[in-house]
């Protein structure tokens, strides 16, 4: 949420207008005073990395009365404000489409009564409203995401993988209670982020008698060696008659029924703690942005809209149907319409849980393939490591295991396939611990499968695999368009093939993320965190922060946006001498301007390739240099710690979703090979829709041909990278939001 004031303050302030911070929600603006703030650029200095609220909050039962909401006109019009950005959930967007709809009467009473002159209302004849949804539980209709779920996902994630260590030593059970009283989004994405065995949802009450289904489960995991087990349960969690379903309850059956040794771990508000993770910081930042945009464009006929996102894709939808349609999914589940619950989600809910149950429930016989459509799928890992690869992996092997298919694993890369013969099948047990760790446990590589082509495509033919699945990043696609181009000589390769992009680097055509991109992100905004606390600590330092990428500036521009960077340097601009004459009389201008103020510490981020002549340290030397003494400059170089260590729940959960979504590719798109006839040996021969990279472009998942994908005007193949990156446009918003572009009223 202070990302998101951040953003909203040095936006309006960018765009020429004034900037008010209400303390303590609806109380502040009923009771006024020193509660409503007028907010300078500089007070918002350092916010991105602070948890909580640093504008408090607070329930307000004057606010829903009317004479409360005509005290809060009344301050609003003395302090001068026409328009209101709201962060919070249903009640406080629903609160504030009510003030907004009779700030008309309000107005007329005020005058009626004597508290204002007529002449003083006149210009705030309109109140314009945008609302930002603002809650843990992501239960907002019309959003994929809302501010603070994905921080509260992390917390639940780390504290499920320090407890899956424990249940592992002693072969324990352990039931972990989750926040959700309407919503089981966060019991969902955590159950998918670390294999939970089991998971309670409030929309998807378990059948009568679950019980004993949720004991077979657990016996058939036990049974095929598991030591541990997992159950999360939503807070709100009932059964099909709408009788609470408590942790307690769970832990018993587990003891009785199957004799495990378990234990319950209630999480709490250790759930609402923390900084915020990289993913909430980019999607308050730019949703606080065109939450200013929508009111600078708002009209009085305007509907009020809150600031939405699909897939990748940052929207405006109207507040009051979005509020009436969340609304309607907490009637849903007190009126036993579990159906009903479940569409009203975000459209990416009722596909997670599928791909929960389809990699959780293996002998389920209403989910197996058709005999004569079992494939043999081989998965590989091309390139460099990158966290999710291990979690795309167990979801595609389970996927493939539930479904009838044999998933082979090809140890460390076509190297390992060609040289060693390195292909082994997998089995459930063996993948199922792989959703929390980061790395390669197949091994991985950056050599193309043409440095031998007639080698790979024997040991294909050899174990007649039906399928391909590249787990990587542009040596992965690079890989994918090779095979694609040798089905002319090898009928190996005439099979459905795709590439699942897993990059730090995110550079890969087709898509608009990689997984493994947000671990680096969260790993790198940590260690800048850091590093500002230290600048901030010695007051007149800037520290230049050397981030990967490789060729791509994306870490680099998406670390910015998230650390508050006052310059990001990347390859698609390149550095020239008077871009940083240009930030160094920032600089001077930004610790002239300190008066001893916190967080005064500042970073400028370069990417690793963004100049062969301007480097890291050349940069921190000539910056020392033109300082003459007012400031200094230090180097970070964080190197592989990008990577990061264990991968991030969003890089866990999107790796699940997109891997179910490849197999499922394959299946569609299998052709058996005829041993004889005109057909003899074509199979995909003649359809270049079966060799395909799946990504998330705008608000949607697609699956490109790499035939189309190939071509220079969709690939820069010198620099591995796509010819147009969607986060270029960002990059402007960085600048705007650092004061790069200059600060209205500041010389």
């Amino acid at each position: 949420m202070n990302a998101a004031v951040r953003a909203v303050v040095r936006m309006t302030i960018a765009k020429g207008c004034e900037s008010y911070a209400i303390y303590e929600g609806y109380e502040g603006m009923v009771k006024g005073g020193k509660l409503i703030k007028k907010m300078t650029w500089e007070d918002v200095r350092g916010w991105l990395s602070e948890g909580g609220t640093l504008i408090g909050t607070a329930r307000c039962k004057e606010f829903r009365e009317r004479a409360g909401r005509l005290a809060g006109a009344k301050n609003l019009i003395l302090n001068g404000i026409d328009a209101l950005i709201i962060c919070g959930g249903d009640g406080s967007l629903t609160g504030a489409d009510i003030f907004r709809s009779e700030w008309p009467g309000l107005l007329k009473e005020l005058v009626e009564k004597g508290e204002l002159q007529q002449s003083q209302v006149a210009p705030y004849e309109h109140l314009a409203i945008c609302g930002l949804v603002g809650s843990i539980d992501n239960d907002m209709t019309g959003t994929d995401a809302t501010i603070g779920c994905y921080s509260s996902l992390t917390r639940i994630c780390q504290a499920v993988d320090f407890i899956d260590a424990t249940a592992y030593s002693h072969s324990r059970a352990f039931v972990v209670e989750v926040m959700g009283r309407h919503c089981g989004w966060l019991a969902l994405m955590a159950g998918v982020s670390t294999g939970a065995d089991f998971v309670f949802l409030p929309e998807k009450p378990p059948a009568k008698n679950w019980e004993s289904d949720m004991c077979k489960i657990i016996a058939k995991h036990r049974g095929l060696g598991k030591r541990k087990t997992i159950v999360i349960v939503a807070e709100g969690a009932t059964d099909a008659d709408l009788n609470a379903i408590p942790a307690s309850y769970v832990k018993d059956v587990l003891s009785n029924r199957l004799g495990l040794d378990t234990r319950i771990t209630t999480l709490g508000h250790v759930q609402r703690g923390g900084n915020a993770c990289a993913f909430d910081r980019m999607l308050s930042t730019l949703q606080g942005v065109e939450a200013v945009e929508a009111i600078l464009e708002s009209t009085p006929n305007t509907p009020s809209p809150v600031i939405t996102i699909n897939e990748n894709k940052i929207s405006r939808k109207p507040l009051q149907e979005s509020v009436k349609l969340t609304q309607a999914g907490a009637a849903c589940i007190a009126n036993k319409d579990f159906d009903g619950a479940m569409k009203l989600r975000d459209r990416e809910f009722e596909e997670y849980y599928r791909c929960y149950t389809a990699t959780t429930k293996l002998d389920d016989p209403d989910n197996k393939a058709a005999d004569d459509r079992r494939m043999r799928i081989a998965i590989i890992h091309v390139g460099a490591p990158a966290g999710g690869m291990n979690a795309a992996t167990r979801a595609a092997a389970t996927f493939c295991l539930s479904r009838g298919h044999r998933p082979f694993a090809i140890h460390n890369g076509f190297p390992g396939l060609v040289r060693h013969d390195s292909v082994k099948e997998l089995s459930w047990l063996t993948v199922d611990s792989w959703a929390i760790r980061g790395g390669s446990e197949i091994g991985t590589n950056r050599t193309l499968p043409s440095e031998d082509m007639g080698m790979v495509a024997w040991y294909f033919q050899k174990y007649k695999f039906d399928g391909l699945l590249l787990i990587g990043g542009f040596e992965a696609f690079h890989a994918l368009t090779e095979l694609y181009q040798a089905r002319q000589s090898y009928p190996a390769f005439r099979i459905p093939m795709t590439c699942l992009p897993a990059t730090i680097s995110n550079n890969v055509p087709g898509t608009e993320f990689s997984i493994g991109s947000d671990t680096c992100l969260n790993a790198l905004i940590e260690y800048c965190d850091a590093i500002k606390q230290s600048a901030s600590a010695s007051r007149r330092r800037v520290f230049v922060v050397e981030c990967q990428g490789g060729r791509s500036g994306y870490v680099a521009t998406m670390a910015g946006l998230s650390v508050g960077a006052l310059a990001v340097y990347t390859p698609e601009d390149g550095i020239n001498i008077a871009t940083l004459q240009s930030d160094i009389s920032y600089l001077r201008q930004s610790f002239a301007a300190d008066r001893g103020m916190n967080r005064a510490g500042k970073l400028i981020l370069r990417n690793e390739c963004a100049s062969k002549t301007y480097t890291t340290q050349l940069i921190a030397d000539i910056i020392r240099e033109e300082a003459h003494g007012r400031f200094e400059s230090r180097t970070a170089v964080p190197g592989h710690v990008q990577q990061g260590g264990t991968p991030s729940p969003m890089d866990r959960v999107r790796a699940v979703r997109l891997a179910v979504r490849c197999i499922q590719f394959m299946e569609e798109h299998y052709v058996k090979f005829a041993e004889e006839g005109p057909q003899a040996g074509r199979g995909c021969m003649d359809r270049p829709e079966t060799a395909t990279v799946i990504g998330i472009k705008g608000a949607s998942v697609v699956f490109t041909g790499v035939k189309e994908l190939k071509e220079d005007e969709h690939t820069d193949w010198e620099q591995r990278r796509p010819r147009r990156g969607f986060w270029r446009d960002l990059k402007n918003i960085v600048d705007t939001l650092s004061g790069r572009n200059g600060v209205p009223g500041q010389s």
